[in-house]
């Protein structure tokens, strides 16, 4: 009988467990997408740095257009022209404006710009204006964007295309990242062959190592493969010690069940503690999490959609609280299409698929990786409900 843990708990454990790892390295602006700030980011100055126009016109100083119309234009003297890039030192009195471009530096002692639309041309060096504007329409002022001594991006943030437009914005080139997370994954079993192998009969392609590979990259990890290792507790307790002392965490996928020949709770209990081997979720159940060397090692299912969804659930969590990687996973409100029963007493991850506003259950067995093909996310039924109901709006975690 598995000692069983609900998942609430589990995340617990890690939390108390483990602790987050502060190793920070510089990282060039062009390479840091994907990573983990290390650091907040404080702007060292305002952006923009100056008044600017958000429009081609004419600066002028307000209260000269107030009451202006086509009927009866201001007419202001145009005491000259702002080029662009360059600094504004020449500014304007009452009844003068400048000509001005998008972009451009409002002069001194301007306060408005108004839209060469408006405008007309009346005597030589003169400007009409048609309409009125207020104090501070079509300007961008000094810090609008982004104040001095503001943060602008938190530690822990991902740093993704926005965020390096940020980063340029501000003219830094280079920045604290946390280090990448690098993870060890197993596959165990004597049944197990290379995904590019035809099986024989009662053979299975190794499935788990390069999804779950693939899924640690796509949040920010380094990932060492070590290949299949059949069911022989030496070459087992081999390849998990290179692990052990080269990864900061260890995927063990197989052999997590109360088998005959199962050995990973065994061989986690030689090299440190087993902190639970059972997870309240369907699927997962044989779930095991250990600590060995203060770092996590995770005993997954060998099911395909099992091992998936519980790294989802545990993996990808705990390799964000190492990194204290601010977590925000994509999900969305949908309404169910039909009810989804449930098993009473253990968390159900559901596969679902989209499709015209509604949510509809990929129904199939643990193993079958059809289920990751066809669907879009997932729902979670917690354990304490024994189902959703048709119509019930529900949160969808996307996968896709």
């Amino acid at each position: 009988m598995l000692s069983v843990v609900s998942v609430e708990k589990a995340l617990e454990i890690i939390k108390e467990e483990f602790t987050t790892h502060d190793t920070v390295e510089e990282v060039c602006v062009t390479n840091a997408l994907g990573r983990v700030l290390g650091e907040d980011i404080v702007s060292g100055e305002y952006i923009p740095a100056f008044d600017r126009s958000t429009v081609d016109g004419f600066a002028v100083i307000a209260s000269d257009t107030f009451g202006a119309s086509e009927n009866a234009p201001s007419m202001l003297n145009i005491k000259g022209e702002i080029l662009m890039g360059e600094e504004a030192t020449e500014g304007i009195k009452k009844g003068e404006c400048m000509k001005i471009s998008t972009g451009g530096m409002l002069p001194p002692g301007a306060d408005s710009v108004i839209m060469v639309e408006h405008t007309d041309e009346g005597f030589e060096g003169m400007c009409l204006s048609l309409k009125s504007v207020s104090p501070n329409e079509n300007v961008t002022k000094k810090g609008d964007d982004v104040k001095e001594g503001a943060v602008v991006l938190k530690k822990g943030a991902v740093i993704n295309s926005s965020s390096v437009g940020v980063l340029c914005a501000l003219g830094i080139s280079n920045i604290k990242c946390k280090k990448r997370p690098l993870v060890g994954i197993i596959s165990t079993g004597d049944e197990i062959i290379d995904f590019s192998e035809k099986p024989k009969f009662g053979q299975i392609r190794d499935i788990n190592s390069v999804l779950l590979a693939s899924l640690l990259k796509e949040n920010g990890c380094d990932v060492i493969n070590y290949g299949i290792v059949k069911d022989n507790k030496k070459e087992l307790q081999r390849f998990f010690a290179d692990a052990l002392s080269e990864c900061d965490a260890v995927l063990l996928s197989g052999g997590s069940s109360k088998g005959e020949r199962d050995m990973t709770a065994e061989i986690i209990s030689e090299k440190g503690e087993l902190l639970f081997h059972g997870l309240a979720m369907k699927p997962g159940k044989p779930t095991i999490l250990g600590k060995c060397n203060e770092k996590a090692v995770f005993g997954l299912p060998g099911h395909p959609a099992a091992a998936y969804f519980v790294a989802l659930r545990l993996v990808v969590p705990y390799l964000s609280f190492l990194t204290g990687k601010i977590s925000n996973p994509k999900s969305v409100k949908y309404k169910l299409s039909t009810d989804i029963p449930s098993n009473h007493g253990r968390e159900e991850v559901v596969p679902v698929k989209i499709s015209d506003g509604k949510v509809y259950p990929v129904f199939g067995k643990s193993g079958l990786v059809s289920l990751l093909s066809e669907a879009d996310g997932y729902i979670i039924i917690d354990r304490n409900r024994e189902g959703v109901f048709l119509g019930e709006e529900t949160e969808v975690y996307l996968t896709k």
